[in-house]
C-alpha cells in the first residue's frame, strides 16, 4: 500500500453538525489521515477517536485532515456524536462506509464481518499513501505518536535527501544517506 495512490470513493460524513458529501477528490491538495476503526459504540475505538480529536487542532495548524472510517452510517455517526462525551469532541470527518467501499480500497476490510480493521493511513497532498497502521482489535493507536509521523513524513517531503530516523522528533538531527554513512550507524 505504501506508495500507492488512493482510490476513487463517494461517501457521506457527519461533520460540524451536517451531513457533507466526500470524495477522493476532497483528499488531493492537502495531507490526511484516514483513520478506521471497528464500530461506533464500542470500547477501544471512542478512546482513539477522543485521542485524536484531542490533537486536531495541531493536525489542522499542520494542514491536515481527518477522515476517521468505519462500516457504519453517517446516521449512527451523527447519534454516537450527539450521545458521546468523549465523541462529541470530534470536530474532524466522521466518514459512514456502509457499503465498505472506502474500507475494501485500503485492504482493511475483515473478511466476513463487514467491518474494518483498527487501521490508518497517512496520505500526502499527491494522494499518495506515506505511512500506516494496523493493531489487532484490542491495541489502542496512540495520536501523539501518529503525529510524530505525519511530522516526519512532512519533513522529508519538504527535505528531498534527508531521512528521519527512529523516535525522530521536530527539530533534531536527520540523516543524508550517502556511502559515507554505510556501516557508520
Amino acid at each position: 500500500m505504501i506508495n500507492t495512490q488512493i482510490k476513487p470513493f463517494n461517501a457521506t460524513a457527519f461533520k460540524g453538525g451536517e451531513f457533507v458529501d466526500i470524495s477522493e477528490k476532497d483528499v488531493l491538495g492537502k495531507w490526511s489521515i484516514f483513520f478506521f476503526y471497528p464500530a461506533d459504540f464500542t470500547f477501544v475505538c471512542p478512546t482513539e477517536l477522543g485521542d485524536v480529536a484531542d490533537h486536531y487542532a495541531e493536525l489542522q495548524s499542520r494542514g491536515v485532515e481527518v477522515f476517521s472510517v468505519s462500516t457504519d452510517t453517517h446516521f449512527t455517526h451523527k447519534a454516537w456524536h450527539d450521545s458521546s462525551e468523549t465523541i462529541g469532541k470530534i470536530n474532524y470527518f466522521m466518514v459512514g462506509d456502509q457499503s465498505g467501499k472506502i474500507t475494501n480500497n485500503f485492504g482493511v476490510m475483515r473478511e466476513g464481518q463487514g467491518l474494518a480493521d483498527r487501521a490508518t493511513f497517512l496520505i500526502d497532498p499527491e494522494g499518495t499513501i506515506q505511512a500506516m497502521e494496523i493493531t489487532a482489535e484490542g491495541i489502542g493507536r496512540d495520536a501523539e505518536e501518529l503525529l510524530r509521523k505525519v511530522k516526519a513524513a512532512q519533513y522529508v517531503a519538504a527535505h528531498p535527501g534527508e531521512v528521519c530516523p527512529a523516535k525522530w522528533k521536530e527539530g533534531e538531527a536527520t540523516l543524508a544517506p550517502s556511502l559515507d554513512l554505510v556501516g557508520k550507524i
